[in-house]
C-alpha cells in the first residue's frame, strides 16, 4: 500500500538529506511504527506520504513514494485526500470548521459524499472516539486532548484507505489513549486500514504494532523488524522493555502482562529492598481549612536528597536562579493557595470548590482526564482566567489582574504550546525582550539558555527549533524574571525519552533552589519520576491529593508501567528498581 524506493530528502539551505536510504514497505492492512530519537527525520517520512513533502514544505525529494500506486511527487495532496488521512502533532493546524460536528464533516463533504452517508459516518466516530457530548461544542472551547480526538475523528470519516498519524497521543489522557489505539487497531484487523505512525510514548503504542521501523540518528537509514527484535537495539524504548533489559528477560516484553508473567523473580530480589526515592520527605498535603490554617513560614524547605547527603555545591543553573537582593521576600508560606475555587467558563462548569497549597521546593503532578480542568487550574494560577469565586494567590497576592511587570517575577506558566510564548525572529531578541519583560540585567536569558540549551547560536530562528529545543528556550523566557512558582501544561509533548530525562533534570534542579513547580500532564511515567505529589481531578473537583506513590499505585489509568508489572510492591520507576538492584 505504501512503498518508500531509496527515499531521500534534503530541505532547502540544507547540505544534508534529512533522511536517506528510507527503504521498505508497508502492506495493506498493517500497522508500521516509526521510532527513534527526536529530530531524526519521522515527520519527514510521514509528510512524504501525503504528499505534504516536498509539495508544501519545499526541498527535494529524491527516490520514489508511491500510495495506493500514485507517485507523490506527481500527485498533490489535494489528490491524494481520497486514499490518504493525515493527523498531524498539532491538532489547531489541523481545524477548518468551528464546531464538532462540523468539523467531523468536512471532509466528506469535500470528497463529495451524500448527506445520508455523512451523518451515519459522523455518527459512528463521535460514538468511537466518546465525543458525542461534544458534538455542538465550539473546538476553541475544548481541551488539548478533545482537540486531538476531534483531529483524529475528522481524518476517519471519510474512511481513508491509508492513515497517517504523527504523535496522536501525545496530548490524550491514559484512558483516552486506549480507546484511540483501540479504535485504530480495529480499523488495521477489520477494515484493512493502513497505518503509518510516529509516536514518542511508546508505553502506548508498540504493542499494537506489527512492525517497527527504527531511524537510529539524523541521515541514517531506517532498520524495519518484529517490535520485539527493534526493541532489544533501540536507542528509544518504554520502561516496559527497559525493566526486560535490567533483568535480562529474551525475547524482551513488549506488554505489562508478559512482564509480570516473567518477574516472579525480580520481585523476589527486590522484597527486602526499599521502594522509596531519593526525594523529598512525604508530608501531610490534606488542605485546611481557611480557619484552622497556621500562617506561620515554615522553618526549613522540603529535606531533599541532596541535604541529606550532604548538599553538593550549587549547579550554575541553580546559581543562576537565586533570588536576587532586591527581590520582595515572601508574602506567604506557600508559593502557590488555592481555596475553594470555581471557575465557569461560559456554560461549562470547569472547576468547583478546589482547595490546593503548593509549597517552595515542591513539585506537583496533575492528572486527570481530558476536560478535567487541569489547564483552567493553571491558567486561574497565572491569571489568564478569572476566579468564579473563591481565592487564589500566587506568592501571597491574586495573580489575576496583577500588572505583567509584578506577576512575571511571581509566576510563570510554559503553555502547551511553548512556541505560543515565541514571537522573535532569533534567539537572541527572545532573551533581549526576555530581559526587558522581567527587568533583569542584560544576559540573563542568555546565560540561561546556555544551561539549559547548549550549542544554539544567537542568530537561530525559534521556529526551526525541534519541539525539545524551543520547550527549553521557552522554560528559560520564563525563568529570566525568577519566579518563585512555575507552572508547566503537558510538557513532555513531543519530546523524546532523552529530552524528558533532560526535562527531569533541570525540574529537579529548580525544585532543590526552592522553586515550587506544578506540571499538568497525562505522562504517568514523568509524574512517577518527578512529582512529590500527584492531584487528580475529576469534572473540575479534586478527588485525591497525596504522595505520588499512595496516589498512582491505586489507580489503573494513573500506574507507570514499573508499577503495574512489580505490584503490589511499590516501585515507580526503572531507575528506583536500578539503584536498588545496585
Amino acid at each position: 500500500m505504501i512503498r518508500f524506493e531509496n527515499v531521500s530528502v534534503t530541505y532547502d539551505g540544507e547540505g544534508e538529506p534529512t533522511v536517506r536510504g528510507v527503504d521498505f514497505e508497508v502492506p495493506e492492512g498493517e500497522l508500521v511504527l516509526l521510532v527513534g530519537p527526536s529530530g531524526v527525520g519521522k515527520s519527514t517520512i510521514l509528510g512524504a506520504v501525503s504528499g505534504l513533502v516536498p509539495h508544501f514544505t519545499g526541498g527535494t525529494l529524491r527516490g520514489r513514494v508511491t500510495v495506493a500506486g500514485r507517485d507523490t511527487r506527481t500527485h498533490k495532496p489535494r489528490e491524494l485526500a481520497d486514499v490518504v488521512g493525515t493527523v498531524g502533532q498539532d491538532p489547531l493546524a489541523h481545524f477548518v470548521t468551528d464546531t464538532v460536528e462540523d468539523e467531523l464533516a468536512y471532509g466528506m463533504e469535500s470528497l463529495g459524499l451524500t448527506p445520508q452517508v455523512m451523518r451515519r459516518r459522523v455518527e459512528e466516530t463521535l460514538d468511537l472516539l466518546g465525543l458525542a457530548d461534544l458534538r455542538d461544542r465550539p473546538i476553541a472551547t475544548l481541551s488539548g486532548g478533545q482537540q486531538q480526538r476531534v483531529a483524529i475523528g475528522s481524518v476517519l470519516t471519510p474512511h481513508p484507505r491509508v492513515l497517517v498519524l504523527d504523535e496522536p497521543t501525545s496530548a490524550l489522557d491514559p484512558a483516552a489513549a486506549e480507546e484511540v489505539l483501540a479504535v485504530v487497531q480495529r480499523l488495521v484487523h477489520d477494515l484493512g486500514t493502513t497505518v503509518l505512525m510516529a509516536e514518542h510514548r511508546l508505553e502506548r503504542v508498540v504493542q499494537y504494532a506489527d512492525r517497527v521501523a527504527l531511524l537510529p540518528g539524523p541521515g541514517e537509514a531506517p532498520v524495519v523488524g518484529a517490535p520485539a527484535d527493534i526493541m532489544a537495539v533501540s536507542p528509544v524504548c518504554p520502561p516496559v522493555v527497559d525493566l526486560g533489559r535490567l533483568a535480562g528477560w529474551s525475547p524482551l516484553p513488549l506488554t505489562v502482562r508478559d512482564a509480570r508473567r516473567r518477574a516472579g523473580e525480580l520481585r523476589e530480589r527486590l522484597a527486602d529492598r526499599d521502594t522509596t526515592p531519593e526525594r523529598p520527605a512525604d508530608r501531610d498535603t490534606t488542605p485546611e481549612r481557611p480557619a484552622d490554617r497556621d500562617t506561620t513560614p515554615p522553618a526549613t524547605p522540603p529535606v531533599t536528597a541532596q541535604a541529606r547527603s550532604g548538599r553538593p555545591a550549587p549547579s550554575r543553573l541553580a546559581r543562576l536562579l537565586r533570588r536576587r537582593p532586591d527581590d520582595a521576600p515572601p508574602a506567604s508560606p506557600y508559593a502557590a493557595e488555592v481555596r475553594a475555587l470555581a471557575v465557569r467558563r461560559g456554560l461549562v462548569q470547569a472547576l468547583r470548590r478546589v482547595d490546593l497549597t503548593v509549597s517552595p521546593g515542591e513539585t506537583v503532578a496533575l492528572m486527570g482526564r481530558n476536560g478535567a480542568g487541569k489547564s483552567t487550574l493553571l491558567n486561574t494560577l497565572v491569571g489568564l482566567v478569572r476566579p468564579t469565586s473563591g481565592t487564589v494567590l500566587a506568592g501571597g497576592a491574586a495573580p489575576y489582574g496583577s500588572p505583567p511587570r509584578e506577576l512575571v517575577r511571581r509566576v510563570g506558566l510554559v503553555p502547551q504550546e511553548p512556541r505560543d510564548l515565541l514571537y522573535a525572529d532569533t534567539v537572541a531578541a527572545e532573551c533581549a525582550a526576555a530581559d526587558q519583560d522581567a527587568g533583569a540585567a542584560p544576559g540573563t536569558c542568555r546565560a540561561l539558555v546556555s544551561e539549559l540549551l547548549p550549542g544554539v547560536t544567537d542568530d537561530t530562528h525559534p521556529r526551526d527549533l525541534s519541539e525539545g529545543q524551543r520547550l527549553a528556550l521557552t522554560l528559560a523566557v520564563v525563568l529570566t524574571a525568577r519566579p518563585p512558582l512555575l507552572l508547566l501544561d503537558e510538557p513532555t509533548r513531543g519530546l523524546d525519552y532523552a529530552a524528558k530525562s533532560r526535562l527531569v533534570a533541570v525540574l529537579r534542579e529548580l525544585a532543590a533552589a526552592g522553586h515550587a513547580v506544578v506540571l499538568a500532564t497525562h505522562d504517568v511515567e514523568l509524574a512517577a519520576e518527578l512529582a512529590h505529589r500527584v492531584v487528580l481531578l475529576a469534572e473540575g473537583e479534586v478527588i485525591a491529593d497525596g504522595p505520588t506513590a499512595d496516589v498512582v499505585v491505586s489507580s489503573p489509568s494513573f500506574a507507570p508501567q514499573v508499577t503495574k508489572i512489580l505490584a503490589p510492591q511499590q516501585w515507580l520507576t526503572v531507575t528506583r528498581v536500578r539503584e536498588a538492584l545496585a
